[in-house]
Formats: C-alpha cells, sequence, structure tokens
C-alpha cells in the first residue's frame, strides 16, 4: 500500500498521540520507532516516524528529520506533517522551527503552518497564545517542565528566535471565516514573505476549517489534533483509497506493568489516584539509583504479581526534581531514570508481561527501544491522542500505550486496563 501521509514526530508519546487520532479513520495506521533501516515494504496509507530528538543538539534533530523525511518519501507520501507537543515544548534555540526549516527546504517549499492546538485536551491558540486550560502558557503548569521550561506564551515570539525566515498569523477571526479566508491569508502572507505562519484554533471545528484550508501544502506542522481531520479530506480528494487496510488486535495475556518517568503535574495526580486504588508501587529515587542501580527495582517488579498490574514510577513534584537535578545534572538524573524504568520493562517481559503502560515521552523512548520495537500498529484509544498499540518484543507478542505527560485523566491507569481486556 502506498503511503498518503508520511508524519514525523519529536518524541515517542507524540508520535502515538497522532497515529491515535489518525487512527480514528479506521484506517491502518503504522508507527516505527526511529528511522527504519531498510527501504520501506508493507506500508500502512498513514505512516508516522517517532523520534527522540525534542531536546538533543539542533543538529543532531535535523539530520535524522531530514533522514525520516527520505524514508517516507520512498514510502511514496507526498504530503508530510511535522508533529511537537501541544504544549510547544521548545528552546529558543530549537528544536521546532530548525526542523521545520530543514523540511521546508528539502521539500521545496516556502510556506509552512503551526497549530499545536488541541481542543479536546484543553489547548487552544487565541492571537498566536497558547492556552492550557484557562490559563496561559507560560502560567501553566509547563512554566517548570525540567527540560523546556516554557516562560511564554506567545507563539511567534517563541517561534521567531528558532527560524531564519519572518513569523506571522492567521487570527480567530479570519478562522472564523471558513476555508477561503484561511486559503487567503495565506497567499497574502507568501506576498509579504512570511514562511511561518501561526495558527489560531480554539475548537474542533477551527480545525477542520485549517486542515481543508492547508490539506494540499507539502508541509504542516502542529500538534496532533490539526491531522485529526486529514483522513477523511484525502478520502474526499481520492488520494486515499475506499478500500485502504484495517487495524486487527492480536491476543494477549493479562500480566501486565505500569513505568511512569513523567513529572507533570497530571501524571503526578494519575500515580496518586492509582496508588490509592490499593495496587503494588514502587518508587524510584534518582539519587538512590545514582548509588544502588536498577537492580533493587529489577528485583521488586520480578517478584510482583503481574496479573495485578504493579506501578513502578519516578514521578515526583518539581521541588523534588529539581534537587536530584541539582545533585546529578539534569541530562544524568534523567538517564538514570530513563534506563531503571528500562530495565524493568525488560525484567517485566521476561516474566510475562504482555502490556504496558507508559507514562512520559523520554521514559517512552528508553522503554520501547529496550523492548526492541521497531514498528507499532494502533488500536484502541484510551483517551484523547493515547492508544493502545500492537508490536512484538522479542518474539512475544505485546501492548503498550505511551502517554505523554499531561495527557488523560486521574483515572488513566484504571481506564487503560478497561479497554484493553485480556485474550
Amino acid at each position: 500500500m502506498t503511503t498518503v501521509l508520511g508524519c514525523i514526530a519529536d518524541d515517542f508519546t507524540g508520535a502515538t498521540d497522532l497515529a491515535g487520532l489518525l487512527a480514528r479513520s479506521g484506517v491502518k495506521v503504522s508507527l516505527r520507532m526511529g528511522v527504519p533501516g531498510a527501504l520501506p515494504t508493507a506500508t500502512a496509507p498513514f505512516e508516522v516516524v517517532a523520534l527522540k530528538i525534542r531536546t538533543i543538539p539542533v543538529e543532531q534533530a535535523v539530520e535524522q528529520a531530514l533522514q525520516a523525511l527520505d524514508w517516507l518519501q520512498a514510502a511514496g507520501a507526498t504530503r508530510f506533517f511535522w508533529k511537537y507537543c501541544s504544549t510547544f515544548d521548545s528552546t529558543a534555540e530549537g528544536n521546532i522551527g530548525p526542523v521545520a526549516e530543514a523540511l521546508m527546504a528539502a521539500l521545496n517549499t516556502k510556506q509552512t503552518i503551526y497549530c499545536p492546538a488541541f481542543p479536546e485536551n484543553g489547548r487552544s491558540i487565541f492571537m498566536g497564545n497558547l492556552f492550557v486550560g484557562q490559563q496561559p502558557l507560560a502560567e501553566s503548569s509547563m512554566k517548570d517542565h525540567p527540560l523546556t521550561p516554557m516562560r511564554d506564551s506567545n507563539l511567534m515570539r517563541l517561534l521567531a528566535p528558532q527560524v531564519t525566515q519572518p513569523t506571522g498569523l492567521i487570527d480567530r477571526l479570519t478562522v472564523a471565516r471558513g476555508a477561503d479566508a484561511v486559503s487567503s491569508g495565506l497567499k497574502q502572507l507568501d506576498k509579504d514573505g512570511i514562511s511561518h505562519v501561526v495558527m489560531d484554533a480554539v475548537a474542533d471545528d477551527d480545525l477542520h476549517v485549517i486542515a481543508t484550508a492547508c490539506r494540499d501544502m507539502p508541509l504542516m506542522t502542529g500538534g496532533s489534533a490539526i491531522a485529526m481531520p486529514l483522513p477523511a479530506l484525502f478520502a474526499a480528494d481520492g488520494l486515499l483509497a475506499a478500500d485502504a487496510p484495517r487495524m486487527t488486535q492480536p491476543a494477549l495475556g493479562p500480566s501486565t506493568v505500569v513505568l511512569s518517568g513523567s513529572c507533570s503535574a497530571m501524571t503526578n495526580k494519575q500515580v496518586a489516584a492509582y496508588t490509592a486504588s490499593g495496587c503494588a508501587t514502587y518508587r524510584l529515587d534518582p539519587l538512590e539509583l545514582a548509588t544502588d542501580g536498577p537492580g533493587p527495582a529489577v528485583a521488586w517488579i520480578t517478584a510482583q504479581d503481574l496479573t495485578k498490574a504493579p506501578l513502578i514510577y519516578a514521578t515526583a513534584k518539581p521541588d523534588s526534581v529539581r534537587a536530584a537535578q541539582d545533585k546529578l545534572g539534569v541530562q544524568r538524573a534523567g538517564e538514570i531514570v530513563e534506563q531503571a524504568l528500562a530495565d524493568c520493562a525488560i525484567a517485566a517481559r521476561d516474566a510475562g508481561a504482555q502490556r504496558f503502560i507508559i507514562a512520559g515521552g523520554e521514559t517512552s523512548g528508553a522503554v520501547t527501544q529496550a523492548l526492541g520495537v521497531d514498528r507499532l500498529d494502533i488500536g484502541t484509544e484510551i483517551a484523547p491522542g493515547v492508544p493502545w498499540c500492537f508490536a512484538t518484543s522479542k518474539g512475544i507478542p505485546i501492548a503498550l500505550t505511551l502517554k505523554s505527560g499531561n495527557f488523560g485523566t486521574e483515572s488513566f491507569f484504571s481506564d487503560a486496563l478497561s479497554k484493553l481486556e485480556p485474550a
């Protein structure tokens, strides 16, 4: 099957978020963990390449994104999507803007859009300012993010230092007038030399208007929600066949492990709620891991009844995170936790686990790499943008859900269990 849309995501949870929304169409979506080493074979109509490039050096991020683009072009894709977090996690140096400009150059296109809005998850953009619920981004919990603290809510100001060409805005008043008005606005901005266009969106209808106006662009960028209307639009345009392949779910046993490395405000609530339900839990402390290693945690998970879905977590409040980072360094503190959770995932799989609930983008990357997962088929959605995914690890069929830190409700871990009944 020739690929219709090729997507590149800057982390693993963001990739599953995007893949899950595309899969709402019922059409098969394939998620690749990293750039595949082989030439494309047996591709899906929608291919998503998950990279781990949100916070790595800009040059490396650009190189990996271009490699992913080459693979997706070889798969037959002619339209492309650069996916980043709906809270625009990025620094003044990058990586959102530099990757977008590199993709634009490779595709020989002069203009693209930026729309991280996800109204269903409380992310909206008004007059170029990003809101998380009713709070401006810079007043939300993202202001204390350990890697990409967001201290400005204006997307044009955030983007401008990252790119070499001017930034502009299509505001909510234009979007409210419909797709033709958006198209006209983009053409005028193009005449004015504006290459990077932020799009206001406060409701799902806005996303449909924007996607309708922009669906012929070689490159769109944003959060996952702006891509959600594309399958129906491509089908209407005749790009997506009516008999496109569908997803089938494999049979799985009940053994489960929950692994949480995210320290977001919502994941803290989710860990607290799941702990209160009476499950077995083990808390990872970066300082203890630095001296004792992951051995005690691995021994603990190996001894658990995995049919009761035990939880191992490093989730903590911002003050605790900063204290560990002050002693170990930001990068080292994160790497220690990621490696421990990856080791625990391997131990759980070897003890019979076939279902993995994982919270946090960096954690998801570390765990999927440790399990040797390089392709996922996208299944049932647990929460908006968070699906169950299916793969094999060491020849064993497994299911994983890779949850971005702030996604889902407080009951997410329990919800995930109820959405995937054992065979």
